[in-house]
């Protein structure tokens, strides 16, 4: 069993992205109930957006351009807004003092992956799952599968009688619910029977269009009835396969990937008599000591938003041109709302390889101007989003990245105290004294080598 500090650490970092620089003082003092009612504080939610107009309202604007010209100004409004909307939802990230709703905000922005241009799709994907984030699963998962940014990803726009589209059907059973090996072909079949007409108008509202719908008698999950879209997603719920598939999920990413199959099934009985509670899940999950159980901490290699989210915490900075995080973003390999596919991100080692490692151990020194960026994509990323390509990227956006650190503040927080213990959670692997041979001794130097070490890239 941790002690209470490095119990503290590992809830901050599993809970939310680490430690935050106004809570350095007081976290030796603080219990793991007084940070868990911290972490799970009822908030006032506030909507990510963007403040540049709707495409809709400038329409009219671009009437009397050229095809070429309109569909060009179309793509830099969506870029400019889907960046807005990237950058909105890292700054709560790092920011907002509800660390746990971003927290699992982040999980199932993953979970529920979509990729669409349109950035008002976009935007209201993301504000269901922020807003439902640590409310009930069956909610979730009813506003995921009627948004329409998640019905054109999957293709249900198309899904018609007699010429029903098992993309979204198959997807919501596979990836987001049961899990492969709890359901048939068929089921597959006849789920996306029931799912036919379910789409959206073009002003992006869900819409149950009845002419479009199969009005036929269909057997699901062994169930016969002349199911619709909200029947299916019920006789999921029903299914405790499903409350299996999402505990083991969320247990994976959350506290080890080395799964204990006894505490997952303990979990997921609470967690489906709970009718699906998030919030109570989490809280048994942070509340119970396994938990804080040796083999569970420092053990998940972070992903680059945590890398980067946990950086921006603890170091007060100003980054003067913040689209650059973009750019980072696409080159660690994760840019949000650019999931690689719909089964999301990866984890654990898939964040690591030869060209990524040296960028991560880089980027504390890149951000604090020591070094410059020197580092070129991976040839298979195809990240775009509309963004410019990778060399005026690179030669533009972030050879000279603009940030700036308050370093005054930072020496002052760390004055009289070991900068390792509140960086690295398994200090036990650390060469200390290797990291202070490196540095000039300050306060400085200490942090950035320290963010410099493989022990960083753990949580």
């Amino acid at each position: 069993m941790a002690d209470s500090f490095l119990k503290n650490k590992h809830l901050l970092w599993r809970a939310g992205f680490g430690i935050g620089i106004n809570q350095i003082d007081d976290l030796k003092n603080k219990t793991i109930k007084t940070l868990i009612n911290e972490l799970f504080k009822e908030d006032h939610f506030i909507e990510v957006t963007y403040d540049t107009p709707d495409v809709a309202a400038v329409t009219d604007e671009m009437s009397s351009m050229a095809p070429a010209e309109k569909k060009k100004e179309m793509q830099r409004i969506n870029r400019e807004q889907n960046n807005e909307l990237n950058l909105n939802f890292l700054d709560k990230m790092v920011n907002s003092q509800q660390q746990m709703r971003e927290k699992m905000a982040f999980f199932w922005h993953g979970h529920f992956a979509s990729r669409v241009i349109n950035p008002k799709f976009n935007r209201q994907l993301l504000n269901i799952i922020r807003k439902n984030a640590l409310g009930n699963f069956r909610d979730l998962l009813f506003e995921v599968s009627q948004s329409p940014a998640m019905l054109n990803f999957l293709n249900n726009q198309q899904n018609k009688k007699d010429h029903p589209n098992e993309n979204f059907a198959r997807e919501v059973m596979e990836l987001f619910t049961m899990g492969r090996g709890n359901y048939t072909e068929k089921d597959i079949r006849e789920g996306a029977r029931a799912f036919t007409g379910w789409g959206y108008d073009k002003e992006g509202n869900f819409k149950e269009r009845k002419n479009l719908h199969d009005e036929g008698t269909k057997t699901f999950l062994g169930k016969t009835g002349n199911f619709s879209g909200t029947d299916v997603l019920d006789i999921i719920l029903e299914q405790k396969a499903t409350s299996r598939f999402i505990t083991a999920k969320i247990y994976k990413f959350f506290v080890n990937e080395n799964t204990d199959q006894a505490i997952i099934n303990k979990l997921s009985d609470s967690f489906y008599n709970s009718g699906y509670d998030i919030r109570k899940l989490m809280t048994e999950i942070f509340s119970s000591s396994w938990f804080y159980d040796q083999k569970n901490i420092g053990n998940r290699i972070k992903s680059p938003i945590e890398l980067m989210t946990g950086i921006m915490r603890i170091l007060p900075m100003h980054i003067q041109n913040p689209e650059n995080l973009i750019v980072y973003q696409k080159l660690l390999g994760q840019m949000l709302l650019y999931p690689p596919n719909v089964s999301g991100w990866p984890n654990g080692r898939s964040w690591i390889d030869s060209s990524t490692l040296m960028l991560r151990l880089q980027v504390p020194q890149i951000w604090s101007g020591l070094r410059p960026l020197e580092y070129s994509p991976r040839q298979d990323d195809d990240i775009d989003m509309g963004m410019k390509s990778r060399e005026t990227a690179l030669n533009k956006s972030f050879k000279n990245p603009n940030i700036t650190i308050d370093w005054n503040r930072v020496e002052k927080i760390f004055e009289n105290k070991n900068s390792e213990d509140y960086l690295i959670q398994n200090i036990q692997t650390l060469d200390i004294n290797s990291v202070k041979s490196f540095s000039d001794k300050s306060t400085k130097m200490t942090i950035i080598n320290l963010m410099s070490t493989p022990e960083y890239q753990l949580m």
